[in-house]
């Protein structure tokens, strides 16, 4: 009887009543401040996810590199996102969910058992917790993600290691990876670092802000080397600058000492049987000497650099830079001749046009006092996409004249008006099967491009 009036029997009830008048004898402004400090750490959970998921990784790579510690501590949390996340999500939902509780018990002492206390208390919970402690932070930590994420490291990397902790992600992730498994997914032991497309880089640079804007063009460019072929730059058959070392000796003189190259192409008879190409300044050398002969022009004819027609201009660039030559002369698949290429040719397609053009080149543009523009039939589609703005299909006809007469299937007489990929073209001036100038509406007024005197050729 004694024993039996000290301990009384096991009341089921017993805790859930001494909880409750724990959590009554806790004064309410005491319930207010512990809400608070939940409200922050949940902030932080939150600012901390969002600020690390927005870290730029290649920045984020180069200041580890460069010995920043804080760097280094995010790439390591980074490097195992599935526990980072676990730790952050775990102590973001039970704060949660006692803050939650706490906002009940606060509207309990407030509206007393009322059928709307738990309405309130449920409304206040989700708007205190979206405002204070998820929207809030999470556009702070997207805005600054260094400036919190560096910091916020130093907290959350000794949180992964705290053996506790450690324990409960453990048995989670437990039943994470068996929910995993019945839903066929496995996912990566090491994450594997993301190699962006060519298109992606090319988003980058454009918005990167910090690049200038001429390094910017020279970057996309580089892009584009593999996707332009010799044949968008070259120089045509036509328009090749060469001697026929089967003319009159006096000819060849008069076209060697007029020439405004460093070197020629040379051919026998015609152009498809070349010799090789000749530097100027060589034969130069001989005519002052008074032996020029059509023999030591031969002589001087260095064996020729053949390009396939089709090969992309990177390649071709690596093949210059190996065969320590500067002049190549492009052939089909038949070894028929069809233009030449120069280094040059391909240096401007990257940094620009040089401040002196080539007289091998035909082809620009003027512009009017109307805004429109007078462009030679002969001027490349791919120059006037870049610097005038315009969508021309690249696809087929390098040319102007040759994109007019695919479009027409005949040869067009002055005055013609047609409209092409949007853009009003109206024929000025027709040779022979050439059309040679053609007038054009600008698609965009505000666009100033650079403007390049017509040749007179």
């Amino acid at each position: 009887m004694f024993l039996d009036n000290r301990v009384p029997a096991f009341d089921t009830g017993l805790i859930p009543f001494l909880l409750v008048h724990t959590v009554e004898d806790i004064p309410v402004l005491t319930l207010y401040i512990v809400l608070f400090l939940l409200l922050i750490l949940s902030a932080f959970f939150s600012i901390s996810e969002t600020s690390m998921m927005a870290l730029n990784r290649y920045r984020l790579k180069h200041l580890s590199q460069s010995g920043s510690r804080g760097a280094q501590r995010a790439s390591a949390l980074l490097a195992k996102p599935e526990k980072f996340l676990s730790i952050v999500l775990l102590g973001n939902n039970v704060i949660n969910t006692a803050s939650a509780l706490l906002v009940g018990e606060i509207a309990r002492r407030y509206l007393g058992d009322s059928q709307y206390a738990l309405l309130i208390a449920t409304g206040a919970a989700a708007f205190a917790i979206l405002v204070f402690s998820e929207i809030t932070p999470k556009i702070v930590g997207a805005n600054y993600p260094e400036r919190i994420a560096f910091p916020v490291s130093y907290v959350l990397s000794p949180l992964l290691r705290f053996p506790p902790l450690q324990w409960v992600l453990w048995f989670v992730n437990l039943f994470v990876q068996g929910l995993l498994r019945l839903l066929w997914i496995r996912p990566r032991s090491t994450p594997q670092d993301y190699k962006p497309s060519v298109e992606e880089l090319r988003a980058l640079v454009l918005e990167a802000g910090y690049v200038p804007r001429k390094h910017q063009s020279i970057l996309i460019n580089l892009f584009d080397l593999e996707a332009v072929t010799v044949d968008d730059v070259m120089v045509p058959r036509h328009q090749i600058e060469a001697i026929n070392l089967a003319a009159p000796l006096e000819e060849i003189t008069q076209q060697l000492t007029t020439s405004h190259h460093r070197r020629v192409v040379a051919y026998t008879g015609r152009l498809d049987d070349i010799a090789g190409t000749i530097r100027i300044r060589h034969a130069l050398n001989l005519l002052h000497r008074d032996e020029l002969t059509l023999d030591s022009l031969r002589k001087l004819a260095r064996a020729p650099f053949f390009v396939l027609s089709g090969t992309p201009l990177f390649t071709q660039l690596q093949n210059f830079q190996e065969s320590q030559d500067r002049l190549g002369l492009i052939v089909d698949e038949y070894g028929e001749l069809q233009g030449l290429v120069t280094l040059e040719d391909i240096l401007e397609e990257i940094i620009g046009e040089f401040t002196t053009n080539s007289p091998m080149r035909a082809g620009g543009y003027t512009k009017q006092d109307d805004g429109s523009y007078l462009i030679e039939g002969s001027t490349p589609l791919r120059e006037l996409n870049r610097k005038l703005g315009f969508q021309f299909p690249l696809d087929g006809p390098k040319t102007l004249n040759g994109l007019l007469l695919e479009h027409l299937q005949d040869i067009p007489e002055p005055n013609t008006s047609l409209k092409i990929a949007g853009v009003p073209l109206e024929i000025i001036h027709t040779q022979g099967r050439i059309v040679k100038v053609v007038r054009a509406a600008p698609p965009n007024p505000q666009l100033e491009p650079e403007v390049n005197p017509i040749s007179a050729e």
